[in-house]
């Protein structure tokens, strides 16, 4: 009777022994003398003492570091980028049957990809660029880890870090695009404001008093300022008539003036006179 109930017990003991909990996000990937016997969880599992193991493995999203690496781009300036990386096991049997440590192999295969990739873009590519990049290193890690098990969701570049003397330069590449864009604006508000004031001067043209009327509304501007000068313009139209009479009288006079003094007449015109005073 001893000898059962010490039987009994050892078999309950076994028992408790081998029953494991998984949580709701692991997964048990058990061992039967050696060989894959099963993938369990979650909850109450029974795992043979003594005959099986099991390993845990989460399914949850690991969110990887990826080092800085030093990186040559195609266009030959050194930088320094990190990166993060989101995996996640799909098939807990294959992250512990086809290798050994899959966040290692994860992690190191991440950084090769990374240099590899980024050092066939250029620098103006791989900052003005990124989504694209990401998506390439996405694409390289997900289909090289899938045999894994392994689950890739994102790459994303973290950071670049350039060299202060390409800091330099990309800054005064900025400041001159900034100041070629302000100088074609201002042309262009130039083209347009001589565009306007020749439609402006075509229509004053053909009204005179246009002109005098924008003469006046200036003088107006100008005497509500409190300045103690005033230049008013002065058109050439209206004093225009008053040259053309004084050129006009000139020319009366000039010729009236040999027949009422008596002076003599021009060496051109000499030889008349003299022949009917003869």
């Amino acid at each position: 009777m001893e000898i059962l109930l010490g039987a009994l017990g050892a078999t309950v003991l076994y028992l408790f022994s081998s029953l494991r909990i998984l949580k709701q996000y692991e997964r048990g990937v058990t061992f039967l003398l050696g060989k894959f016997w099963a993938t369990k969880g979650p909850g109450l599992v029974f795992v043979p003492a003594a005959v099986a193991k099991m390993r845990r493995i989460s399914l949850r999203i690991i969110a990887m570091d990826i080092k800085p690496q030093d990186v040559i781009t195609r266009d030959n300036v050194s930088i320094k980028v990190n990166a993060v990386l989101y995996m996640r096991v799909k098939e807990p049997e294959m992250a512990v049957i086809e290798i050994e440590d899959y966040l290692f192999a994860t992690s190191q295969l991440a950084q090769t990809t990374l240099r590899s990739v980024l050092g066939q873009a250029d620098l103006d590519e791989l900052l003005a660029d990124r989504e694209k990049i990401n998506s390439i290193l996405k694409e390289i890690v997900d289909e090289r880890t899938e045999p894994w098990g392994i689950e890739v969701s994102a790459v994303e570049v973290k950071d670049v870090d350039l060299p202060v003397e390409m800091k330099r330069a990309m800054a005064r590449q900025a400041e001159a695009e900034r100041e070629r864009r302000a100088k074609v604006i201002a042309a262009d508000g130039e083209y347009q404001a001589a565009g306007k004031l020749q439609q402006a001067a075509s229509i004053i043209s053909t009204e005179p008093s246009a002109l005098m009327l924008r003469m006046l509304q200036t003088v107006v501007e100008i005497s509500s300022e409190t300045t103690s000068t005033v230049v008013l313009p002065l058109p050439i139209d209206l004093i225009k008539p008053f040259t053309d009479l004084a050129s006009k009288l000139i020319e009366k006079a000039e010729r009236r003036l040999p027949e009422s003094t008596g002076t003599p007449i021009p060496a051109t015109k000499v030889s008349e006179p003299e022949t009917q005073q003869a």
